[in-house]
C-alpha cells in the first residue's frame, strides 16, 4: 500500500495546482454535451469515449495550462467529477505515488 508523503486534501486542490490527473482516466460519453467530433473515439460497437493521445492524456487537454479546451462542452462524467471530491483526491494520490 502506497502512503503519500503529503496527501492532498480537498482544500489544497485548485485550478492552479490541479495538474489534471483525472484527464488520464477513460471517459465514456453517455450523453450529448456537444463534445467536438475530433475528440471522440468510437469502438466497433458504437461506444464513445474521449480520445486520448499517445501520452495517455485526454486529447482535449491543453498540455501547457492543464486546462480543458472544451470545458463548456465537456462530457457529463467530467462535469460530475468535481475538483476536490473524494474521487479527485484518490486519483491525485494514485497519480503522484506512481
Amino acid at each position: 500500500m502506497n502512503i503519500p508523503i503529503e496527501s492532498p486534501t480537498n482544500s489544497q486542490v485548485s485550478c492552479s495546482n490541479c495538474k489534471a490527473c483525472c484527464c488520464r482516466l477513460e471517459v465514456m460519453i453517455i450523453s450529448d454535451t456537444g463534445v467536438p467530433e475530433q475528440f471522440i473515439l468510437r469502438d466497433q460497437y458504437g461506444g464513445e469515449t474521449m480520445k486520448r493521445l499517445d501520452d495517455g492524456w485526454c486529447a482535449a487537454l491543453d498540455r501547457e495550462t492543464f486546462m480543458c479546451t472544451i470545458y463548456e462542452n465537456r462530457p457529463w462524467i467530467c462535469r460530475y467529477f468535481e475538483m476536490g471530491s473524494y474521487e479527485c483526491i484518490d486519483e491525485r494520490v494514485d497519480f503522484f505515488n506512481s
